[in-house]
């Protein structure tokens, strides 16, 4: 079990949720089924908009290729067994994903369920990348929201955080004496202007953190120069993908 709050853009994850007793509310009809869903409570204070207590879900098993919405969530039966009033079970098999973006929310977000989300986490699963999905669609590439700490109980499970010595915002020097600014594991500028090429040359010196110069002899910059004493930029990428089965999102 991880940290609700812990989650950085290129994150690989396994996400789960147990299979938990629901009713169908309406048999598939335009690649949805309609369920009873049964973690969450209708917001009864709100003014404007009201939930009904039911959630549709993807129909798909997964598998239904590029340009197509991404579905966690699974019955069991299949959703094709199901018809109106049927009873089920709603949850989510360990499925690898990574995630492509984070945001916090304070005050929570305003939904018509409860409790309210402090956190959205949108994810990919894997085999697939934000390139699969038409920019001139309602699928911007960023995957499937989720909200941890909203009642649906997800089990994490990191298996891999690139680059997990630096903090985005930070400061590097690479193995050539090349000045870079870390925004995320595949987000790189160097400060020279010129072109990003394969990215830094390991190992890496950290000069700075949340805008503050850092000792060569810190805590801090020990932990950066060990964590890429070995390996590459282009290895850790590697291995992402080969993990992911995807392209990291820009």
């Amino acid at each position: 079990m991880r940290d609700e709050g812990d989650f950085r853009v290129g994150d690989v994850l396994s996400v789960s949720c147990p299979f938990t007793p629901a009713r169908v509310e309406r048999e598939v009809r335009w690649g949805h089924l309609a369920v009873r869903w049964p973690w969450w409570e209708i917001d009864e204070s709100r003014a404007f908009g009201h939930w009904n207590g039911v959630v549709a879900l993807g129909a798909g098993d997964g598998d239904e290729g590029p340009g197509t919405e991404p579905e966690l969530f699974r019955t069991d039966p299949p959703p094709e067994g199901l018809g109106a009033g049927d009873p089920c079970r709603v949850g989510v098999p360990p499925t690898v994903v990574h995630v492509t973006a984070v945001e916090h929310h304070d005050p929570p977000l305003e939904t018509a369920w409860l409790p309210r989300p402090v956190l959205t986490v949108a994810v990919l699963p894997r085999g697939l990348s934000y390139r699969e999905f038409p920019d001139d669609s309602h699928l911007n590439g960023t995957g499937y929201f989720l909200h941890p700490g909203d009642g649906i109980p997800f089990a994490f499970e990191l298996l891999m955080r690139p680059y997990a010595c630096l903090v985005p915002g930070d400061e590097v020097a690479d193995a050539a004496g090349r000045a870079w600014r870390f925004g995320g594991p595949w987000d790189w500028t160097p400060f020279d202007g010129e072109p990003a090429g394969e990215g830094p040359g390991w190992p890496l010196v950290l000069l700075a953190r949340a805008e503050r110069p850092c000792s060569p002899s810190g805590p801090e910059a020990a932990a950066v120069a060990s964590g890429t004493a070995t390996g590459s930029h282009q290895e850790t990428l590697r291995a992402w993908t080969a993990l992911t089965g995807a392209s990291p999102t820009p």
